[in-house]
């Protein structure tokens, strides 16, 4: 009888793993508690909207590898649009300054040279002052190797490491986001061109996934929520013996393997004595139905201002704010009010008339990528018989990000294929 291979999570880390496993011939099952796959990767339809929205904003970069292969095996590239050239479009609220940073296509960044190109207000000395990131080390944080009075770091270092760490750049890693720019900007603008969904997340990173993953075989179970893992010891270590959901018991083989790809938190239920992250920082979406002007890119990033990053698409206005827990005590109406405030200087509009809108708050979006969290990432492999770990909290060497969690599922899958022959 052919091993199974049990995946917990059908989040874009467990679709991931079933994805990689399932095309190398590997007889996959997937569990999900929630009624539908995407995890925080996902589109939905809004009533009160009356239209389709994501839950939230992912940009990712031409140079985001698992991407681009996840893209391809699932037949989904197509699904992506974005400028031909690596633009980022900004405003300064405060100021109403406007620049678009427009990188070259190579590694010599010629465009720092150049004040219609590069961030407002810098000059091409402040960007030898951020190399200092590139010798970060892993107990150092973002503000702490830069001149935060700088409009390098006002202007762009701080709102990347706000939008990618999702963590204050005070706190923030500087060896996370060394990560980042190594793998896009150092390599130079071919890997730095924006990439944004047609349609919606579910068009691109889920349906053409699960359309693959169905027709090869693969039986997704949803509303199953695991609820206890029965082990036993082997002297190769701990072996999964059942899966407990409850209602029912899973049974495994010898042969068989688990993925366990479900959040941080749901992991230190299921496996106690696992050291993971237990600190983690919310991200709030503002979704307004109003048509807006838009740009080549298909957003914009602001400063100066509670809105971080502007995304226009068919007459949907959506807005990311990061460490979200700042507003807290912000009540929606209010944060809705505020924001708009701010789009109806971005776009020219009314600031009197608030659109409909739809705000969504995830309180557990990501680990607090501070060093001495990442310090408390596991690895993907942890020393069971026959269980792998995948999530963008595992120890992927990127903060929680659309590729972190991809890379994850591809790790983990690994691990099965090394491990469980």
């Amino acid at each position: 009888m052919p091993r199974t291979i049990h995946i917990i999570g059908a989040g874009m880390a467990g679709l991931s793993a079933a994805l990689q496993l399932t095309l190398m011939g590997e007889k996959v099952a997937v569990y999900e508690a929630a009624p539908y796959a995407g995890g925080r990767c996902r589109s939905y339809y809004d009533r009160e909207l009356d239209c389709r929205i994501d839950n939230g904003n992912h940009l990712v970069l031409s140079g985001n590898v698992a991407v681009q292969d996840y893209l391809q095996l699932t037949k989904a590239h197509d699904t992506l649009t974005g400028p031909q050239q690596p633009i980022f479009p900004f405003m300064d609220l405060g100021s109403g300054e406007r620049w678009l940073v427009r990188m070259d296509q190579g590694r010599i960044p010629f465009w720092i040279f150049d004040p219609q190109r590069r961030v407002a207000g810098t000059k091409p000395a402040d960007y030898l002052g951020g190399a200092r990131l590139l010798t970060a080390t892993a107990s150092q944080t973002v503000a702490q190797l830069m001149n935060t009075q700088s409009a390098l770091y006002q202007r762009f270092i701080a709102p990347l490491t706000i939008a990618a760490l999702n963590t204050e750049p005070e706190i923030a890693s500087a060896a996370l986001l060394k990560n980042i720019l190594v793998q896009s900007f150092l390599v130079g603008g071919k890997a730095c061109l924006p990439l944004i969904p047609k349609e919606g997340l579910s068009e691109t990173f889920v349906q053409p996934c699960m359309t693959l993953l169905q027709e090869r075989g693969t039986q997704f179970h949803f509303g199953e929520r695991l609820r206890r893992i029965v082990t036993e010891e082997s002297p190769q270590g701990p072996i999964v013996r059942q899966l407990d959901f409850g209602t029912s018991q899973l049974e495994l083989s010898d042969k068989d393997w688990i993925i366990l790809a479900v959040p941080p938190w749901v992991a230190a239920e299921l496996i106690p004595t696992l050291t993971m992250p237990n600190e983690f920082r919310a991200i709030a979406n503002l979704h307004y139905r109003v048509e807006a002007p838009s740009n080549m890119a298909g957003f914009t990033g602001l400063t100066n201002s509670v809105a971080e990053w502007v995304f226009t698409r068919g007459g949907i206005v959506s807005v990311t704010i990061s460490a979200a827990d700042r507003y807290t005590e912000t009540k929606h109406e209010d944060m809705a009010a505020q924001v708009w405030q701010e789009l109806a200087k971005l776009f020219d509009l009314d600031p009197a008339r608030v659109p409909p809108w739809r705000l969504v708050r995830e309180k557990r979006a990501t680990f607090a990528a501070t060093p001495a969290q990442q310090l408390r990432r596991p690895k993907q492999y942890i020393g069971w018989k026959n269980l792998a770990l995948a999530g963008d909290w595992t120890d992927t060497a990127l903060p929680s990000t659309i590729e972190g969690s991809i890379r994850s599922g591809m790790k983990a899958a690994q691990v099965v294929v090394r491990w469980g022959s």
